[in-house]
């Protein structure tokens, strides 16, 4: 199972959320995905001056930061769990 590691907040739905996904990536990109994403998801907490990481804050970092061949493949995992990335693209 793969776990975060973060310098903020996380809220924890959206963490359990975020965590279920990275456990769905294919290995060999998970690692990437998860430092990526990670970094992206508490700028945009910050820059919004929230002290804590919401689903909005993942679904824009994933949608930001994953490269458009893997475009696909993400938006059928945030599906899976459960992440409502139409909300907020």
């Amino acid at each position: 199972m793969v776990t975060i590691q973060t310098t903020m907040n996380w809220e924890s739905t959206a963490l359990a959320k975020y965590n279920k996904m990275l456990n769905l990536i294919p290995v060999f990109h998970r690692r990437l995905a998860k430092e990526v994403v990670n970094k992206k998801a508490e700028q945009n907490a910050q820059a919004r001056g929230c002290l804590q990481v919401e689903e909005s804050d993942i679904v824009h970092a994933f949608l930001s930061e994953v490269p458009k061949a893997f475009y696909s493949l993400m938006i059928r995992i945030m599906d899976e769990v459960g992440f409502d990335y139409k909300k907020y693209s």
